[in-house]
């Protein structure tokens, strides 16, 4: 059975996902900056991220979600 908890990494990765998708494509929001978006990338996936490395945390969000973390 698949945890659908808020506080689930799995969950989160697939939040952050979208958020990350639409940063790529341009938009922002203003609840949230880009650094505490890869910071949050970070607690998931355990890996740092730098400035603008928004690709690279949405490749590694889909390795969570998929379950290849």
């Amino acid at each position: 059975m698949t945890d659908l908890t808020p506080a689930s990494k799995k969950t989160q990765a697939v939040f952050l996902r979208g958020h990350l998708r639409l940063v790529l494509a341009g938009m922002t929001n203003s609840k949230i900056s880009k650094r505490q978006l890869l910071d949050k990338a970070t607690a998931v996936t355990g890996m740092e991220y730098q400035r603008g490395e928004y690709a690279l945390a949405l490749r590694d969000l889909e390795e969570v979600i998929n379950g290849a973390s």
